[in-house]
């Protein structure tokens, strides 16, 4: 362990070690190793921020998709039986071919459109770490704030 040695018959708050910083020291040089010492902390926290966020967007994610996949293949279960019975009810007014023909067409159509609609959610900007973004442009600006 290293201690603290001030030289003898010293007033000053200064150490003669030079892993030891005072936290009221304002000089040029007290500043400069007070900020060797804060921007790595810096820098870790903001990663772990980066981090945090991301994988909290993967577990939104992960779960949301769980939750589509089993209620996609109930929802496909019943959604069978009710275009049978569409056909069939079709089928007394046309041929059986053409109701088929005409269900699947309108089901195609509307699938299109819902596949469509669901590939907007998986846009990139939806996994943006918004948070630690706006954290570190706030960084920028105080650092160029201070060396201005």
């Amino acid at each position: 362990m290293s201690e603290i040695r001030k030289t003898p018959n010293s007033t000053s708050n200064t150490t003669t070690d030079p892993g030891l910083r005072t936290e009221n020291d304002t000089s040029v040089g007290g500043l400069l190793q007070r900020l060797t010492y804060e921007v790595p902390s810096l820098i870790t926290k903001e990663l772990a921020l980066a981090k945090a966020e991301i994988s909290e967007s993967f577990r939104a994610t992960k779960a949301g998709a769980g939750s589509v996949a089993t209620g996609g293949a109930v929802l496909l279960g019943g959604f069978i039986v009710l275009l049978m019975s569409a056909v069939y009810g079709l089928s007394n007014v046309v041929e059986l071919w053409l109701a088929a023909l005409i269900v699947g067409a309108v089901v195609v159509v509307i699938g299109i459109i819902m596949v469509s609609a669901g590939k907007k959610k998986f846009e990139a900007s939806s996994f943006k770490p918004e948070r630690t973004i706006h954290s570190l442009n706030k960084d920028k600006e105080a650092v160029k704030g201070h060396t201005s």
